[in-house]
């Protein structure tokens, strides 16, 4: 059950920050460690192509060091999911929160 947990907060993050800039697999992991996430390229691309796939991630390709490097960037429909999310995070978070 936590990892289902924590795989929609990564989602989250990397919507976030695609909202930010242009992200690459490398950098997010890197981003996502320093949140506390350990995660595998073989959990993170999945989770960029579906995003992709699913419009809420947009993909720019660029050669870097003769490798084709994958730029994401958050699309209309991934700033309103984005948009939603933040909402139930912020009702989710005084809830579980609140002190009695």
């Amino acid at each position: 059950m936590m990892r289902n947990i924590f795989l929609g907060f990564i989602r989250i993050h990397i919507l976030y920050h695609a909202s930010k800039e242009e992200i690459f697999g490398t950098a997010i992991m890197k981003e996502l460690k320093r949140h506390g996430y350990s995660i595998s390229p073989g959990t993170l691309y999945p989770i960029l192509h579906s995003l992709e796939n699913q419009k809420y991630l947009s993909i720019r390709k660029k050669v870097v060091k003769g490798k084709i490097r994958k730029y994401y960037k958050i699309t209309g429909k991934g700033i309103s999911a984005l948009g939603k999310s933040k909402e139930k995070i912020r009702e989710l978070v005084s809830e579980v929160l609140e002190e009695k």
